[in-house]
Parts: C-alpha cells; sequence; structure tokens
C-alpha cells in the first residue's frame, strides 16, 4: 500500500518538473518565411468591414468517423470584420440539411439557420467568369431545425495550387462531428 502512494506521489513530482521545464524553455520558433507563405496564401486583411456571400451549388456532403454523413444545400451572407479574422453576428442564410446512416438510409432532415460568423479567412484566388469571386474558409455558426446547434465549415479553394484547401463543407450537429468533407462546389462573393 505504501508504495502505491510513492509511485503515484513520484509520477505527479516528475509530471509537474515536465510541466515546468516545458514553461521555462524557449518559445519554439516560428517557421521561415518561405515556408509560412506556402501554407498561408491568405489575402492581406481588409481595412474595412466586408460583406462576403457564400453560396453552395447544388449540394455538399460531409461524413463522421461511424459513416454517418450530413448533406447541406444553402446560400447567405456575412460581415468580415476589419482588420480580418475575428467573430461577426452579421449573418444571414442557411438552407436544408439531411443526415444518414452508414447504409444510407435517412435519420433526419430539416432546415438550418446561419446565426453568425466565427471566423473567415480570405485566399488568394479567384475565377475570372464570376466577377467577385474569391476563394477562402469560413466557419459560421448555425442551429438546426430539430433544436440542435453547431457549425458548418465552408470552403472555396478555386485553384489547387496552394497546399491544404479542400472545395466542400464540413460541420458539426450537436455532438456530431462530420469532419471527412464529401462531393461539393461552393463559392464566396465580395458583395461591397
Amino acid at each position: 500500500m505504501k508504495c502505491k502512494r510513492w509511485d503515484a506521489r513520484l509520477l505527479g513530482v516528475v509530471a509537474m518538473a515536465l510541466a515546468l521545464a516545458c514553461e521555462s524553455s524557449a518559445p519554439i520558433a516560428a517557421p521561415s518565411t518561405s515556408r509560412a507563405n506556402a501554407l498561408s496564401a491568405s489575402a492581406a486583411a481588409p481595412a474595412t468591414a466586408a460583406q462576403i456571400g457564400w453560396e453552395i451549388f447544388g449540394s455538399a456532403s460531409a461524413t463522421a468517423a461511424d459513416g454517418l454523413k450530413i448533406i447541406v444545400t444553402g446560400a447567405g451572407t456575412f460581415v468580415a470584420p476589419a482588420g480580418g479574422g475575428g467573430t461577426s453576428s452579421a449573418a444571414t442564410g442557411g438552407g436544408n440539411w439531411e443526415t444518414r446512416d452508414a447504409s444510407n438510409a435517412v435519420t433526419g432532415s430539416g432546415a438550418y439557420q446561419v446565426t453568425g460568423l466565427v471566423r473567415w479567412e480570405r485566399a488568394l484566388a479567384s475565377n475570372p467568369n464570376i466577377p467577385g469571386s474569391t476563394a477562402g474558409l469560413a466557419v459560421l455558426r448555425v442551429e438546426y431545425s430539430d433544436g440542435s446547434a453547431g457549425t458548418m465549415t465552408i470552403s472555396c479553394r478555386i485553384s489547387g495550387a496552394q497546399p491544404g484547401r479542400f472545395e466542400g463543407v464540413t460541420a458539426s450537429k450537436g455532438f456530431v462531428d462530420f469532419w471527412n468533407p464529401g462531393e461539393g462546389r461552393n463559392v464566396f462573393h465580395v458583395l461591397n
């Protein structure tokens, strides 16, 4: 019995020492400029707020770890804060949702409404055939018609030139995270 208490105390002391050592060590260096630029590819932060429109063409889907799938449609707008980043409650829009299990049987459906912007990152790409179009990543707060809430991440890459971008949607609904994007095309428009 005494050994078990001593082992637990020793483990606690070792864990505390490691935590203090990590805190006191030198900060991790930022990535080199060339590597940071290769991964960033975000547009310079605008000096003024901008109204951005978003649209999912047809529908988009994403899948959870257990095979549960969500399919969404929708369109709307949000105000991207001046200086980039930040949140905004000035968001509109929504669409329809449907969930399906791994055997493709419908498990739920309804509408969703966008209630706010969590984050917006504009990326350096546009489609010359769509005036005002831009690539980017938007994370939106949503409320589903069945009473659950979550987020929807809309990503438009337009060009595959930069690493890390995907075209489509991911979402959360309640405690389910639909993290694996499936089929889907969408676009952002700078409206002002």
